[in-house]
């Protein structure tokens, strides 16, 4: 079982490409890099500079760890650490954080506060550490729980600035066999750029239901791998297997 032959549209912005794009290549596919995000850098948030104040941090993407930990350097041992997902959780275990508190299954927020471990931490100062514009669910679940809580914002999400010339002729030339997609936002601006038509006609391949629900109401099937880079190659494989 591989992708042998294969050439699968990675998505993920520049800076966190890389893990899922050599997935791809030892399963035997061509990952075919075009970010449909770019990561913008936002000034550097004044709660970095007393973070002995709280009692957690959580870190809702790769991104928001890179970014951060980009600004602040070591992480202090003081200050406990959880992550929405196992994806944010290797980020921050490959940064040398060690302790992270992250859901076995899921990568989401509603993974996360249904945690028991979570609940040592009501009623603490707690801070959100994220992309800017990010979901609310943390912030008002968190508040309900007698938590005081700051969000740091430590960068912007914005639609890419390359050329998609290169992509539309590899999909021309029958190049582009599945498309993986791990964020609505990419998802609309990968469809801005190459037109709804190719997404419902090439698999699309996603990692969480909402983003699903989301294509559908664009008219676009989608299928849900699961979250963090070793399910979605391990979707696509089967997902081919089965059509070899």
């Amino acid at each position: 079982m591989s992708l042998r032959g294969r050439g699968v549209l990675v998505t993920r912005p520049a800076g966190v490409a890389a893990p899922l794009a050599e997935r791809i290549a030892r399963a035997g596919g061509r990952a075919i890099l075009f970010p449909a995000i770019e990561i913008a850098a936002l000034p550097r948030p004044a709660a970095f500079d007393r973070l002995s104040d709280f009692a957690l941090a959580i870190f809702v993407s790769p991104t928001a760890v890179e970014r951060a930990l980009a600004m602040i350097g070591p992480w202090p041992r003081t200050v406990a650490v959880a992550a929405v997902g196992e994806g944010t959780r290797r980020a921050l275990e490959s940064a040398g954080v060690a302790g992270v508190l992250a859901p076995s299954e899921g990568a989401d927020s509603e993974s996360l506060l249904a945690l028991p471990e979570l609940a040592r931490f009501s009623g603490r100062h707690l801070l959100i550490v994220r992309g800017a514009g990010g979901r609310e669910l943390l912030v008002q679940s968190l508040a309900a729980r007698g938590c005081e809580v700051e969000v740091a914002e430590c960068y912007r999400r914005l639609p890419p600035a390359a050329d998609p010339g290169a992509l539309l002729a590899d999909w021309a030339a029958g190049k582009v066999h599945a498309v993986t997609a791990f964020s609505r936002e990419s998802l609309d601006n990968l469809a801005a750029l190459v037109g709804e038509a190719r997404l419902r006609t090439t698999p699309l391949f996603v990692s969480h239901p909402r983003i699903a629900e989301h294509a559908a109401r664009h008219g676009i099937a989608a299928i849900v791998a699961g979250p963090g880079d070793d399910a979605m190659v391990e979707r696509l494989v089967a997902y081919f297997h089965e059509r070899d």
